[in-house]
């Protein structure tokens, strides 16, 4: 088994989420390996609408599996800017291509102090072990 990767630019959450700052306020979501290799493969993407507001830790979508259903958390308080069209009829790139291609939504950030208290990649790391 291939050792699971974690970018060290990106923060995470407890959830297996992690965060992307893409800088002006707005950060893109997706799912870790972790969470896409404990699911197994991804067969559909619920995702939030664009003009959503979200608030940190509110379920706001879900990853559908072949093995189960999983709730797809906010991981930081905002309006949702954009998501991730080609997931749609593509949901297996979440397993594929997590951080790249598989990313599901971004989201124009309230507070962006917010993301210092996400989980670095020790910290996550650690809670994966």
């Amino acid at each position: 088994m291939s050792e699971l990767q974690y970018p060290d630019d990106l923060r995470y959450t407890s959830d297996h989420e992690w965060v992307r700052d893409q800088g002006e306020g707005v950060v893109r979501v997706g799912i870790t390996s972790y969470a896409q290799d404990a699911l197994g493969d991804v067969v559909y993407v619920s995702l939030p609408a664009v003009g959503d507001e979200i608030s940190t830790g509110d379920a706001c979508g879900e990853v559908e599996s072949t093995k189960s259903v999983s709730d797809l958390y906010a991981p930081l308080a905002g309006e949702v800017a954009a998501v991730n069209d080609a997931l749609d009829a593509t949901p297996e790139l979440i397993n594929s291509d997590p951080y790249g291609e598989g990313w599901m939504f971004e989201v124009k950030v309230a507070d962006t102090a917010e993301l210092d208290g996400l989980l670095t990649v020790e910290a996550y790391r650690e809670q994966t072990n």
